[in-house]
């Protein structure tokens, strides 16, 4: 299983989300446009691409998701496939992480993902 997110960022990308990196209940809630679910607030064709290079994931988006663990999994098999020098043109950083999480694939270069970016920054900062 692929780890390119190191520890601090992943935790911080989840205390920087609505949840506060615990299980929300619901697991799952709608956003603008989709259904979230879990810590890291994962919709299902995030969960879809992650599996490309993370595997099985418990076989279903809202069981994974329910799973902080599988959640997290998630998130790094995402990473595996997007997050990576050749997309990025520059090794990965935690600000990639943050900003492709929330931004999908190009959401490094998107500006509406700057204000996560800084909440993430703001917790590795502490």
């Amino acid at each position: 299983m692929p780890s390119p997110v190191p520890e601090d960022c992943l935790q911080c990308m989840c205390l920087a989300l609505s949840s506060r990196c615990q299980m929300p209940h619901p697991v799952c809630s709608f956003d603008v446009i989709s259904l979230l679910c879990g810590p890291y607030r994962i919709d299902e064709p995030y969960w879809i691409d992650a599996r490309l290079r993370a595997g099985d994931l418990k076989g279903s988006w809202q069981q994974c998701s329910s799973d902080v663990t599988c959640s997290k999994n998630t998130v790094q098999g995402y990473m595996a496939r997007y997050a990576v020098s050749s997309r990025l043109g520059h090794p990965p950083t935690c600000e990639d992480f943050a900003r492709i999480h929330v931004g999908g694939p190009n959401g490094f270069k998107s500006s509406s993902t700057l204000n996560f970016w800084l909440q993430v920054k703001e917790c590795l900062d502490l």
